[in-house]
């Protein structure tokens, strides 16, 4: 069994910078963080090998960056130059390594707002 555990959500002025965590139990391998807004199917933002290969969606690139500490089992995000159009609960997400345990796990979620 995987739990992930998010922190580092909450208020920021447009422009202005926050950083996610996901603590991880158990093994797994790429991990991602995601958003979803109400009334949308949940987005990936960006994901993260196991060797720490980074891949990032569109909007975010050159202001996000994804890094995992696997000492740690610990997954960031730093959303740098937030946009008005940025606020989204984000979720922490990793695949699961081993027999009865490959499948997709998800965090609880973290509110991030943008103030204009």
């Amino acid at each position: 069994q995987v739990q992930l555990v998010e922190s580092g959500g909450g208020l920021v002025q447009a422009g202005g910078s926050l950083r996610l965590s996901c603590a991880a139990s158990g093994s797994v391998n790429v991990m991602g963080w995601y958003r979803q807004v109400p009334g949308k199917q949940r987005e990936l933002v960006a994901a993260i090998s196991s060797v720490g290969s980074p891949n990032y969606v569109g909007p975010v690139k050159g202001r996000f960056t994804i890094s995992r500490d696997n000492a740690k089992k610990a997954l960031y995000l730093q959303m740098d130059s937030l946009k008005p159009e940025d606020p989204a609960v984000y979720y922490c997400n990793a695949w699961g390594v081993g027999a009865g345990n490959n499948r997709p796990y998800w965090g609880q979620g973290t509110q991030v707002t943008v103030s204009s």
